[in-house]
């Protein structure tokens, strides 16, 4: 099992790791639409909250040895269900043709007032 801590992103302040790298797979922790290297949430449009949460969970795949083509399953964390249709077509044109297992969960409300939360279970690339 290997704890994986992307070289470009600052650790994170809570005890866990962006992904852990196990027999094949990778486990993205939950990534919000923050800003990589400020941390900075961007909370604007849910289009951009979605567009800039799959590249981070992308970013944090990468550096476990794999990408968003090789994306298993993703959880969808939103604030509102009113953004599913917003969050949908966001995601598919990001994940184009790739059609991996999803759900979407609506939750109460998610940290630095932000709408969306993707995590992401992946296989590494061979």
């Amino acid at each position: 099992m290997e704890s994986i801590y992307p070289s470009d992103m600052p650790k994170p302040a809570g005890h866990y790791s962006p992904a852990i790298v196990h027999n094949g797979l990778v486990y993205v922790s939950g990534q919000l639409p923050l800003d990589l290297t400020t941390r900075v949430p961007f909370t604007g449009a849910i289009e951009g909250q979605t567009e800039l949460a799959l590249m981070n969970v992308e970013a944090v795949l990468k550096a476990g040895g794999s990408d968003l083509k090789h994306v298993l399953q993703m959880t969808i964390y939103v604030s509102e269900m009113e953004h599913w249709r917003a969050v949908n077509d966001t995601y598919a044109v990001v994940m184009g043709d790739h059609r991996p297992s999803r759900a979407i969960v609506p939750v109460k409300e998610l940290h630095f007032g932000t709408q969306i939360e993707i995590q992401a279970i992946a296989a590494v690339k061979e």
